[in-house]
């Protein structure tokens, strides 16, 4: 069992052979792949895909570098697409203040938009923060106390320290290939320590191929690569550790059990 917790499967480098990944990413043993949105314009691309794929789920959500563009996108819309049966989660969103593409207040704004969704629906969001943690942490703890709501930072990089209260706020997070990287040794130091019980693998395909496919396009059948290396790193079974991940994505992303046993 492996879980891609993230990846991009309509983004170009995996769109235009996107049944060969597929195939691909399953002879390597991967079971679940949760197909993320970044924009309204992609919704219902990635939609279609979860529809075609039994083994592929799709989130809806505006990436915080797209703000900016998608100020009508609020909770009350996100509500409404997100019961579809193949919408598993919200996002992703976040913040970004390394490339400075939105407004921080817009994309503050649709973060606890989004936030409020998770609310609502019941679904977890899968947040993005680059060069945010103090902003991102504040208004995850803010929101957190005007009522429960679940979640997973992705694509972890931040610190020890903000993984400590990201724990502490029940979230889960998400490794991906980055881990496996020669000059991520903070990470690595962090990934080491990490509950079991609260972690995740990701692609986050096309991009961040993992030791030994750094520099190609990134494909969900990498997910194995990332895992294998975490295994050694935490001095566990590659078995257990992607038997344990997988678990918990489907218990993050609960529907994905309702329409397996559906």
């Amino acid at each position: 069992m492996l879980a891609d917790s993230h990846c991009h499967l309509n983004y170009p480098g995996l769109v235009e052979d996107q049944p060969a990944v597929l195939e691909r990413a399953r002879s390597r043993g991967v079971t679940a792949m949760l197909n993320i949105s970044t924009r309204e314009s992609e919704w219902d691309a990635v939609v279609a895909t979860a529809e075609r794929e039994p083994d592929v789920w799709a989130t809806i959500g505006i990436h915080p570098n797209e703000a900016d563009n998608h100020g009508l996108v609020d909770a009350a819309t996100l509500v409404d697409r997100a019961k579809h049966p193949r919408i598993v989660g919200l996002g992703e969103t976040g913040l970004d203040y390394y490339r400075e593409t939105s407004d921080r207040g817009r994309q503050q704004a649709s973060f606890r938009a989004h936030i409020d969704a998770a609310r609502q629906t019941g679904l977890p969001i899968v947040v993005h923060t680059r060069d945010a943690e103090d902003d991102t942490a504040a208004i995850l703890t803010e929101e957190m106390g005007k009522g429960a709501y679940s979640g997973v930072i992705h694509c972890f990089t931040a610190s020890g320290e903000f993984a400590d209260k990201m724990l502490d706020l029940g979230l889960f997070i998400s490794l991906s290939g980055i881990v496996t990287f020669k000059n991520a040794r903070d990470l690595q130091a962090v990934a080491a320590r990490l509950p079991i019980e609260r972690l995740l693998i990701e692609t986050d395909a096309p991009f961040l191929a993992p030791v030994p496919n750094r520099g190609k396009t990134g494909e969900p059948g990498f997910v194995a690569d990332t895992a294998k290396f975490l295994a050694e790193l935490r001095g566990e079974t590659l078995e257990s550790l992607t038997r344990r991940t997988a678990e918990n994505f489907h218990a993050l992303f609960s529907k994905t059990k309702d329409e397996a046993s559906a």
